[in-house]
């Protein structure tokens, strides 16, 4: 509570000339770094039929995200002492990941919608769990180098601020691109085993750069076809 308290006292200082260009870097790199997340989100919420409820249950999965991702930021440095943790957010995403490619293998026709929740409330706690998992590495990272708790409780702000705009556009774009839903759930994966292999094989943790590349190319691959307008209407089921 008192973090909370600190961080409202906080504010003025964003307005700092020598803080100020690290809060411009911070909402530029949480806008890019959230397309990932967003993609996998904007796929979870299309599990519903109604784009009124997508639009809801974004929007509720969104707010319990961030009172997930707040509690993560004022525990980081006890959870970065338990790896159970780690592992736990790797088996979810892959799990995740799983699903889809499991439920993909059996459509027959692979165009088709394929659901990855059943109910609104589900795709709430799918939305929230999922930047949970997404952020476990990112926001335990911080934490641990930085000096100031607010300004990570700020990225953190910032990073839902982006996902609900960037969660927005992915709805859109997904009934658009014929792979980007592919490529969404191949990023949860890969986000899914560099948990796991920091669990298991610290060594072999591919580094950033690797991560951000193979990232970039299955946002390549996933905008390279367009759907056509018979393609879009399966997509829905319509």
């Amino acid at each position: 509570m008192s973090t909370v308290i600190d961080l409202f006292h906080a504010l003025p200082e964003v307005l700092r000339l020598d803080v100020l260009p690290i809060v411009v870097v911070l909402v530029m790199l949480e806008a890019i770094l959230s397309a990932d997340n967003a993609v996998a989100l904007a796929s979870i919420v299309r599990s519903l039929p109604d784009p009124e409820q997508e639009k809801w249950a974004l929007r509720y999965g969104l707010v319990g995200a961030f009172v997930l991702r707040v509690v993560l930021i004022l525990t980081a440095t006890w959870v970065i002492n338990y790896w159970q943790f780690e592992l736990a957010g790797a088996v979810y995403l892959l799990w995740l990941a799983g699903k889809f490619f499991i439920a993909s293998a059996k459509e027959e026709d692979e165009e088709k919608f394929i659901p990855m929740a059943s109910s609104f409330w589900e795709v709430i706690l799918l939305v929230s769990l999922t930047d949970l998992a997404f952020s476990l590495d990112s926001v335990t990272a911080a934490v641990a180098v930085a000096e100031e708790t607010w300004l990570v409780l700020l990225g953190g702000v910032m990073g839902i601020v982006a996902l609900r705009f960037l969660a927005d556009l992915f709805i859109k774009w997904l009934d658009i691109f014929t792979n980007l839903e592919a490529a969404g759930y191949l990023i949860v994966a890969l986000v899914g085993m560099r948990l796991l292999l920091k669990v298991i094989a610290p060594a072999y943790v591919p580094p950033e750069w690797l991560m951000l590349l193979l990232i970039g190319l299955f946002f390549v691959w996933g905008f390279s076809k367009r759907k056509t307008h018979q393609e879009e209407s399966l997509t829905k089921g319509e």
